[in-house]
């Protein structure tokens, strides 16, 4: 059963380090030629980049795990990117920190709960200025999946 109370855990703030190969290596990964990822010494980073986050997130840093949610009924619902300038560059040091920011239950249509969670995660450079906000929503549901039963 979820826990509604996990609303507003904020997990441990880690350091996400932006790389030159790294920005690379995912815009290869999503078939990008764009030459601001591939060919530029201080490359800027892909919109979806951030999402490498969740590869580098210590477990502290997590707080998706105070939602005790049944992994194997997790699906990844939605996933939002803002920023508030241009996308970070190699060589940008980021202070990420992912908060519960809602969690909300509706019914489905087929039947059962099916239980919302939406994590925010921000992402700041070395001067303090929020750089971007990654939003993403996931949804335990009610059933078992067919390979469970």
């Amino acid at each position: 059963m979820a826990n509604l109370d996990a609303v507003g855990t904020v997990g441990e703030t880690y350091v996400l380090d932006v790389e030159r190969g790294k920005i690379r290596e995912f815009a290869r990964a999503t078939r990008s030629d764009n030459p601001a990822y591939l060919e530029r010494e201080t490359p800027v980073s892909p919109p979806t980049f951030l999402t490498v986050t969740n590869l580098w997130q210590p477990p502290a840093g997590n707080p998706w795990e105070a939602a005790e949610l049944d992994g194997r009924r997790v699906l990844h619902a939605e996933q939002q990117y803002e920023f508030f300038g241009p996308p970070p560059a190699a060589g940008t040091r980021l202070q990420c920190t992912s908060r519960i920011a809602d969690m909300y239950v509706k019914k489905g249509r087929r039947g059962g709960a099916l239980t919302f969670v939406v994590m925010v995660t921000d992402f700041v450079d070395e001067e303090g200025v929020l750089v971007a906000r990654s939003t993403m929503t996931g949804v335990e549901t009610a059933h078992a999946t067919k390979e469970e039963s």
